[in-house]
């Protein structure tokens, strides 16, 4: 069936739901964690900006451009493995949806460093970015959609109106078990709005 994936990235990982529909509906096809790093990073895997918090500058951005590279070079293996078997059993991926964080400055990385919570911010978009440049790097229509607004541009761009979605993600959740939690649930809402954007193009 024609399928969607939607992603939610947290620091160093995502959760990945794929859903298909066809006439009986909606379809839960796949959903697991995905990792962004990898086990050799130090004491500080997955935050390469508190890792290099207090180093001089020069070693500090090669740390940063690190961690960048190795969030990229996961979300592209990641990528590449999910389509792989979804494109094994038989599915056509219509859409890659990834959930956005709000944009960041320009900032240098001494100006993210001089900050502490622009560590945070920088670390958050890192890893929504790797898996958006992976989505296209793999040639899938790339849906981004900003976290802050999900809820109303799921309201806007599904047939059903949001408490039907709502509760179409509950039973889905409850045919496989958890781990069903806020990040499968948006990750889903994600996926349905990518889907639906594919039917309605």
């Amino acid at each position: 069936m024609r399928v969607a994936f939607g992603l939610k990235a947290h620091s160093g990982w995502a959760a990945l739901v794929i859903i298909g529909n066809d006439m009986d509906g909606l379809h839960l096809i796949d959903r697991r964690r995905i990792e962004l790093v990898e086990s050799r990073e130090g004491d500080w895997p997955g935050q390469p900006y508190h890792a290099a918090d207090g180093l001089p500058p020069e070693q500090a951005r090669k740390i940063v451009e690190q961690g960048m590279e190795t969030a990229r070079r996961c979300a592209l293996v990641e990528m590449r493995s999910a389509i792989k078997r979804a494109r094994e059993s038989g599915h056509e991926i219509a859409a890659c949806a990834v959930l956005m964080p709000a944009p960041m400055p320009e900032w240098s990385t001494e100006e993210i460093l001089a900050v502490h919570f622009r560590m945070h911010k920088a670390e958050g978009v890192m890893y929504p970015d790797a898996l958006a440049s992976a989505a296209k790097t793999c040639g899938l229509d790339l849906v981004g959609i900003a976290e802050k607004s999900l809820r109303e541009r799921a309201g806007l761009a599904l047939a059903m109106p949001l408490s039907a979605a709502t509760r179409t993600i509950a039973v889905l959740g409850k045919s496989v078990g958890p781990p069903w939690g806020a990040d499968q649930k948006n990750a889903t809402l994600a996926a349905m709005i990518a889907l639906e954007m594919v039917v309605q193009s």
